[in-house]
């Protein structure tokens, strides 16, 4: 009998001749995970930034086993069930006003490619077919499927596929650490707009939509907008009549310490994604939200007006359960106060390393803290990264830096002392790392 070979998980962002071993993760418990070694972690990265309210959370879990005992999966094409009905309306209730839709898929990637196809056939539909351009931020990340790749910055993540990529017109963003056009955030004029209101301008008439990460961008950095920018892009998307699209993947949920980042910019975008914090964690789920104007692009009689868009678990049922339960937690328990004492944490620990000789430059929204490292040899494929993530194992903590970015991205379970222990690690690292 042939022995079969053995049976090697192909792991993402690891390269293929790394040897160091995988950590084993056999349970979590609040923001700790624990090894099958018995070594416990804290996870100050919520396991890419995905959970809420900390591991194996108790009513979420209950939740999820009571829908497994009633319904676990069913088409949501010609078919619904209660859990994808309610979590629609308490969406369109959570939500900046009037995104009133709700159309489910898996995760960020798919979330942003709906709003994007949904950007794009909606002005087709209303008799501007020229509108099909896209417009992105420099330093944007909207994921790892084909369309939100494109509409991603030029990175590491994209560059194997660029061939494949459709153009998209790029433009600045508030990165004030690193300004594009080299002016002080405190005397400029959010200068950095007007390259977006130059296009629109120009092209306006064939760009459907803008799309932006609001107020934080994630994986190009952890860049910090003022909110004032977003305001601007809005306003500027108005002035053209082209669609915004907020992706809201990462900072849904409490992140910048609103409910949604849009809030903080008094703004509404046309179209909305969300993910990651969607169902605290526990199962993939996505959501992209839109106003009227858009759904009623797409009523008609005719069937080549549909969205022909869908995935096997669009809306599963125990994907809603979990966001359901999840949104429970925020209305039982006090999550925003938790937020809060998170927010405060993080800036009483910047304070102190903002003067540190390796820190060039130290940011914050909300739950999400950085720091910017001097170093020669910047970008996300900068060496000090993987030696700064084994020193942060060997103390106990999950932390995985952008390059020169570290960040502290911890769950809501998370408590002061905890987040007083990761901030002493990071502050270590500074000087014993090099």
């Amino acid at each position: 009998m042939t022995e079969s070979p053995a049976a090697r998980v192909w792991y993402p962002y690891t390269q293929m001749l790394d040897l160091a071993p995988p950590l084993e993760i056999v349970r979590g418990d609040g923001a700790w995970l624990e090894a099958r070694d018995g070594r416990r972690y804290l996870d100050a990265i919520s396991s890419w930034w995905v959970t809420l309210h900390g591991h194996a959370q108790p009513r979420i879990a209950a939740a999820i086993a009571a829908q497994a005992a009633r319904l676990e999966q069913v088409i949501l094409a010609g078919c619904t069930h209660p859990g994808a009905e309610e979590l629609a309306q308490r969406l369109v209730a959570l939500t900046p006003a009037g995104l009133n839709h709700v159309f489910y898929s898996d995760d960020g990637s798919t979330a942003v490619e709906v709003a994007l196809k949904m950007a794009v056939q909606c002005w087709q539909q209303r008799g501007q077919p020229q509108r099909r351009e896209i417009v992105a931020l420099e330093h944007a990340y909207h994921g790892d499927t084909v369309a939100a790749m494109a509409v991603s910055a030029p990175s590491p993540f994209t560059a194997a596929f660029s061939d494949w990529l459709f153009p998209v017109h790029r433009v600045h963003t508030a990165y004030c650490h690193r300004c594009p056009l080299g002016l002080q955030r405190a005397t400029c004029h959010l200068d950095c707009l007007d390259s977006l209101e130059q296009l629109l301008r120009q092209r306006g008439d064939h760009i459907a939509a803008v799309i932006v990460e609001p107020l934080l961008q994630g994986a190009g950095g952890m860049i910090v907008q003022p909110p004032e920018f977003l305001a601007g892009v809005r306003r500027l998307c108005d002035g053209a009549g082209v669609l915004l699209i907020a992706d809201e993947v990462l900072t849904g949920f409490g992140r910048t310490g609103t409910m949604f980042a849009c809030e903080q910019a008094h703004i509404s975008p046309d179209i909305m994604c969300l993910s990651k914090g969607l169902t605290a964690g526990f199962l993939p789920l996505a959501a992209t939200l839109c106003r009227d104007e858009v759904y009623a692009a797409f009523l008609a009689a005719d069937r080549r007006r549909t969205l022909f868009h869908g995935h096997s678990f669009t809306g599963n049922p125990l994907g809603c359960a979990a966001a359901l339960a999840s949104l429970e937690v925020f209305a039982n328990e006090p999550v925003m106060e938790r937020i809060g004492t998170i927010a405060a944490g993080h800036a009483r620990r910047l304070a102190r390393l903002r003067q540190h000789p390796r820190v060039g430059d130290a940011r914050q929204a909300g739950t999400v803290a950085a720091i910017e490292l001097v170093d020669d040899d910047d970008g996300y494929l900068a060496g000090i990264g993987p030696r700064l993530q084994r020193f942060y194992l060997e103390q106990g903590v999950l932390l995985r830096p952008l390059g020169t970015v570290l960040y502290v991205l911890p769950p809501y379970a998370i408590s002061p002392s905890e987040l007083d222990f990761v901030w002493d690690v990071v502050a270590a690292s500074l000087d014993q790392v090099h």
